[in-house]
């Protein structure tokens, strides 16, 4: 996780002679809740802790809840994991006869309330649970204690070092490696005549000089919030700084600068109507010189509470200055995850 004034390096990108894709603004991010449910699962689901010791019983049943986020960034090679989670898992206990006849089935919880990447080197907080407070149910509880929090914990830990290797996106880097291909070979073979020739090379001509263009990013979103209040946030520096979690100045005044990302991101309010609409002037750190894009963000309120954002940021260059051709979909992800997203959690509106 940021802390206030380290920023996000997602947003971060540097100056370098060599043209290297800094901090992959050009990062890749992988959304690892799903893989996460998926490996907790095999290895906390159906799994037997106590098989008669004392004439016991105890398995876990399944993963009843797993809450929060967590995903994995991965730049030139270093491996940054981030999760917040809260896991609930379910347990059966048994007491049994001698003859192996079971008397009585309780079941209970165990709860981390709280898995965390900051966390990572310590031991998370467990809650052992039973619904039958009763003698049986408090054996049965005491012996999970003694014998099962000692596993699942284990469990975590395989979960968290996991994480620490990259999860699931270390292995789809390695699938989406791409040997560089030499120039022209992707181009379709033709027929060697000098008139196809002279297409080809205009349809080649073409190609080149879309890549050098410029692309719109248009988005919709819904918030649980009001107009006004959403607008005062995206020109709060200090709310700015809290859901970034990186440093930011913003003039509220049209033609006044704002620089956020620290300073990854520098511009100029064009126009400014309160609750209604922002049109800014925009350029990130690794563009061209002198190029700017344009940000017009609408908000409606189609009802009560609820607040609908049209985005429309054109003239995003579809290369930076060092030729990687991946600024328009980092921009649209940057909006989506370091923006829109996070001001869903952080000030609890999302729908």
């Amino acid at each position: 996780m940021a802390r206030i004034g380290e920023g996000d390096k997602r947003w971060i990108v540097e100056d370098r002679p060599d043209g290297t894709n800094v901090h992959n603004w050009h990062w890749a991010e992988t959304d690892c809740l799903e893989w996460s449910r998926n490996f907790l699962t095999n290895l906390l689901a159906n799994k037997t802790l106590i098989d008669g010791e004392g004439n016991l019983k105890i398995r876990t049943k399944k993963i009843e809840k797993l809450e929060g986020e967590a995903y994995v960034n991965i730049r030139k090679g270093k491996i940054i994991p981030g999760y917040e989670l809260n896991l609930v898992v379910s347990w059966e206990g048994e007491v049994k006869e001698t003859d192996g006849s079971s008397v009585v089935k309780i079941e209970g919880n165990v709860e981390f309330p709280y898995i965390a990447d900051e966390n990572a080197d310590e031991d998370p907080e467990v809650k052992v649970t039973v619904k039958d407070e009763g003698p049986i149910g408090k054996r049965l509880k005491d012996a999970f204690v003694v014998k099962g929090k000692p596993f699942v914990l284990e469990q975590v830990k395989t979960y968290v070092n996991a994480m620490a290797n990259g999860g699931p996106a270390k292995e789809e880097g390695e699938v989406k490696k791409v040997v560089k291909k030499p120039a022209g070979a992707g181009n379709v073979a033709l027929p060697p005549t000098t008139a196809v020739d002279e297409k080809a090379k205009v349809v080649v001509a073409k190609k080149e000089k879309k890549k050098e263009g410029f692309k719109t990013i248009t988005m919709t979103e819904k918030f649980s919030c009001r107009a006004k209040d959403l607008f005062e946030i995206l020109m709060d520096e200090n709310r700015w700084r809290g859901f970034t979690q990186s440093n930011a100045r913003i003039s509220k005044e049209v033609g006044g600068e704002f620089s956020i990302f620290d300073g990854s991101v520098t511009g100029t309010n064009v126009e400014l109507q309160e609750g209604k609409l922002i049109v800014q002037k925009w350029r990130f750190g690794n563009w061209p010189d002198g190029l700017h894009s344009t940000v017009r963000i609408t908000f409606e309120e189609p009802q009560s509470g609820v607040t609908v954002i049209n985005l429309t940021h054109t003239d995003v260059p579809e290369e930076d200055r060092y030729g990687n051709a991946t600024v328009v979909e980092n921009t649209e992800r940057g909006w989506r995850d370091l923006i829109f997203h996070r001001l869903r959690a952080v000030f609890g509106f999302g729908i």
